[in-house]
């Protein structure tokens, strides 16, 4: 049995640092983005995301053991709405990558 909770134990490192890495590059992302890009594509301020995805990190690493504890969980979700939304919609803005519209 022992063995097994030690599986489980490393399982949920394992996602925990997972998730604290996407949280920590949230929160670099959002902190290299112009303001005036924010405004640009119609989200929330800068300094909004960068509270959301900096109190993102603080409780990713406070639940790094225990990622799947309501507080890891809106830790991920916070970065994850960032990187899933806002990202996407400030480099579109920005000109930096995206998808080409060739019809496909």
């Amino acid at each position: 049995m022992t063995l097994y909770t030690g599986f489980q134990n490393l399982v949920l490192l394992g996602l925990g640092a997972v998730a604290f890495g996407c949280e920590i590059f949230a929160f670099i992302d959002a902190f290299r983005q112009p303001e005036a890009a924010y405004v640009a594509a119609s989200k929330r301020t800068r300094t909004f995301w960068l509270l959301i995805t900096g109190v993102a990190v603080l409780l990713g690493f406070v639940t790094l053991f225990n990622p799947l504890s309501i507080f890891g969980l809106a830790a991920f979700v916070g970065a994850a709405v960032y990187l899933a939304d806002v990202r996407p919609a400030l480099r579109q803005v920005r000109g930096l990558g995206g998808r080409s519209h060739n019809g496909w």
